[in-house]
């Protein structure tokens, strides 16, 4: 049976701070919508780096601890081991994930640490200003690549994370989505449902990459924002689950809600 939702009660009922357009509101409202529906919300701490998830604390009626810009998966690590029964939620963004906190997520992965990170994509530096970040695409222009990423001039390619994860070992699930459209979104809300269950169930490191549009600093208005994230970015970074190792018998049940 399908659950219609009002405001959300994980959800503060406050103005956004986020420009017109942005994905992340639509990302808080997934996350608060699952707490409540898996009745976690006692259980439930959320860290949140530099960035604009900096701001994330704002809108999450639950605990939240906001780590320095890349050491969340490493706060987020001291956390789950501490609190073990806790739904133990690692909310970064491209720049702080792919970047700055490369070799802590990898390491997180890598050791198949319980919690569940949710990787918001918008192939930029948002809040720092617009630079280029590491999924910045092959001509995408930013502040540190006005001409447009070039990898023959040492700019390199744009890095592909899940599928760098999910070549770890200690990686249960992994999965891409987007929030472009309600399609894609709901698509999305089930991934991370997925992810979420798992973690309950004591399954091992499991991520869920979000692309989402950044209209302010891709310099568009937000009707041309997801149509571009549909035309360019999905085909280089494709939705869908990437990697599903959740042992039999711990699958979720179900999509309640959805």
């Amino acid at each position: 049976m399908k659950q219609l939702h009002g405001h959300p009660k994980s959800l503060c009922p406050i103005p956004t701070k986020y420009c017109g357009g942005c994905g992340h509101g639509v990302i808080h409202r997934i996350i608060t919508e699952l707490v409540d529906e898996l009745a976690i919300r006692e259980k439930t701490i959320i860290t949140n780096p530099v960035g604009c998830a900096i701001w994330a604390d704002l809108y999450f009626d639950f605990d939240s601890v906001q780590p320095a810009h890349g050491r969340t998966p490493a706060a987020t690590t001291g956390i789950k081991r501490v609190l073990p029964d806790h739904v133990v939620i690692c909310y970064q963004g491209d720049g702080d994930m792919a970047a700055i906190g490369t070799a802590e997520m990898i390491h997180a992965a890598n050791r198949g640490e319980s919690f569940t990170t949710i990787f918001v994509n918008n192939a930029i530096y948002g809040m720092t200003g617009g630079q280029m970040a590491p999924t910045t695409l092959v001509g995408q222009k930013a502040t540190t690549a006005p001409q447009g990423r070039d990898p023959a001039s040492g700019m390199g390619y744009p890095i592909r994370v899940s599928e760098l994860l999910a070549g770890l070992e200690g990686s249960r699930y992994i999965a891409r989505g987007a929030v472009n459209s309600p399609t894609h979104a709901r698509k999305t809300k089930q991934y991370i449902r997925k992810a979420l269950d798992a973690q309950i169930r004591g399954v091992g490191f499991t991520l869920v990459e979000i692309l989402s549009p950044c209209p302010t600093n891709w310099g568009m208005d937000p009707i041309q924002a997801v149509t571009w994230l549909e035309e360019q970015m999905i085909p280089v970074f494709p939705l869908g689950e990437i990697k599903n190792t959740i042992p039999l018998g711990t699958q979720q049940r179900g999509n309640p809600g959805l």
